[in-house]
């Protein structure tokens, strides 16, 4: 008997399940707050330098850029006997003075003048937040492992919570990016902690709509997030109202179950049988719980026991030369992904549309794209679907170069179009990665994944710091990065309606079997050639 019949026995998908996915899901709207923050916190509202205080009473005249607008990081030197203000003769010098912003939000950019020279922090500030994601990825997988998925997922909750109001309370820009640095690490453990659990207590066959479901609560927290920032101009009010709520989280967190596999696997026999027989109960079939016996536990899932003993680590990744090719082209498609996808998530204000909306919109376009996805990963195939949305995405992300900024409708357009694309490239990557690697080595390929696109999210706002040289050279790294990823994934094997490998062997088979038929085919065609006669 596997788990999955005991879990039947209990109740596979009763009133316990349907509580369980909505104590899990219910976090998640909050999630997307914190990744997507700082496209309302950190907003560059239009700015211009300050006068100096000796200046004459009367119009400040300032500059002009090559565009013929209002410079926002020079102005002219103060003279009192200097000719005319808009002298193109005139020195000038940077905003010495500070700079004074027209706008109806307060933002840490206008709180910590991180505008001209000082530019560059507020896309550091996103970076370490990515890097906060992860750094805690590996770091509370490990603690994960050691205490259990419940403790991590409680003190996660607690951890952004104390963090993000923390960086809500912060005097200043360092001490603002230690805490959303914990906060990315928090994210991290809750993300973990969520899928692990999910999978744990719901069948198999509801699996996809249990993890559907929950993915869909990030993309109603986008809404979520742009009805607050309209409503709370206020940054430091913003960052608390999206922290806050994970203090009730964290209490609500002690009703949901410890996983039964790492109970057992941790030799916790006592507290895996009173946690099976209160769902039991819970899903009215306190006998059956009654039932169970510890005897019984242990014998059933002593093949989990033992397999468990037997470590794989990551150096197997690379020791086949399957799975080097699988690692390879995983590795560049998940990084791709999150590298191109934050660099459209977090460039709302750079379309010129009201930034709420836009928000809304690319939100709502992700609940079409996963439904795609979906569509085409269960008629099309794994492999044709995960290239052709990082190709197209990347097209889109390309074609923004030769659009000019004067047509706001048709790069918004682009640009919903390639975030729509790479939403559906995560959904898809999560199926993919998952049925691509053996059992044995199936979590530790779904972590060196996972890291991949946290290295690109990082990454990500950086790069659009190259901006400042060229505006075109962001969008050329971008694109031709989701170009290389969709092309890599055309060299993975398709999974579409294959059963999971569970060993290394499997895969091994798997691989000759597919070049076996390949052979097998050519040689077909190649025998149909009927070659042209020459005339003499």
């Amino acid at each position: 008997m596997t788990f999955s019949e005991i879990l039947d026995r209990v109740g596979s998908m009763g009133p316990f399940q349907y509580l369980h996915v909505t104590l899990l899901a219910l976090p998640v709207l909050g999630i997307a707050n914190h990744n997507l923050l700082q496209i309302f916190t950190a907003t560059t509202p239009v700015h211009h330098c300050r006068p100096p205080p000796n200046a004459s009473i009367g119009p400040w005249v300032l500059p002009l850029d090559p565009n013929g607008k209002p410079e926002k990081c020079l102005r002219f030197v103060h003279l009192p006997n200097a000719s005319l203000p808009n002298d193109t003769q005139r020195a000038t010098e940077p905003c010495l003075d500070g700079w004074i912003y027209n706008s109806t939000r307060d933002t840490i950019v206008i709180e910590w003048d991180l505008v001209c020279s000082s530019n560059k922090l507020k896309e550091m500030a996103q970076s370490i937040f990515m890097a906060g994601i992860l750094v805690g990825g590996p770091v509370i997988g490990e603690l994960s492992d050691r205490f259990g998925r419940k403790p991590i997922l409680t003190w996660s909750y607690l951890m952004l919570a104390a963090s993000g109001s923390g960086a809500a309370f912060s005097p200043s820009l360092p001490v603002y990016m230690i805490f959303r640095f914990l906060c990315g690490c928090s994210i991290s453990g809750i993300s973990l902690s969520t899928v692990i659990l999910n999978v744990e207590w719901v069948p198999t066959s509801m699996r996809a709509i249990s993890s559907t479901s929950i993915g869909y609560c990030y993309t109603i927290g986008q809404f979520i997030l742009s009805g607050l920032a309209y409503a709370i101009p206020q940054w430091r009010w913003l960052q608390l109202t999206s922290s806050a709520p994970f203090f009730i989280f964290s209490l609500l967190s002690w009703w949901v179950p410890e996983s039964i596999r790492w109970l057992v696997l941790s030799g916790k026999y006592s507290k895996a049988l009173k946690t099976l027989q209160r769902v039991a109960t819970f899903n009215g079939k306190k006998e059956e719980g009654k039932k169970l016996t510890i005897e019984e536990l242990k014998f059933n899932l002593q093949k989990d026991i033992t397999s468990a003993k037997v470590k794989y680590g990551l150096s197997d990744l690379f020791r086949v030369s399957i799975l080097r090719r699988v690692t390879f082209c995983l590795s560049l498609a998940w990084f791709s992904t999150g590298f191109a996808y934050y660099s459209l998530a977090m460039g709302v204000e750079e379309f010129g549309v009201n930034i709420y909306i836009l928000q809304i919109i690319f939100g709502g376009v992700d609940i079409p794209a996963k439904f795609i996805t979906i569509l085409s990963l269960s008629y099309l195939g794994r492999r044709i679907t995960q290239s052709f949305l990082l190709l197209l995405a990347g097209g889109a992300i390309l074609a923004l170069i030769f659009v000019p900024s004067e047509m706001q409708l048709l790069r918004t357009a682009l640009a919903v179009f390639g975030k729509g694309c790479l939403s559906g490239s995560f959904s898809c990557l999560f199926l993919y990665t998952s049925e691509l690697y053996p059992t044995v080595l199936r979590q530790t390929g779904m972590g060196i994944s996972n890291v991949w696109a946290r290295v690109g999210s990082m990454i990500a706002p950086l790069v659009k710091i190259t901006g400042e040289l060229q505006p075109f050279i962001p969008n050329v790294i971008f694109g031709t990065t989701a170009l290389l990823g969709g092309s890599a994934a055309f060299f993975l094997l398709e999974t579409l309606n294959r059963p999971l490998p569970e060993t290394i062997e499997d895969i091994q088979n798997w691989h000759k079997q597919v070049q076996k038929t390949k052979q097998e085919s050519e040689a077909e065609k190649a025998s149909q050639i009927i070659p042209l006669k020459t005339g003499g």
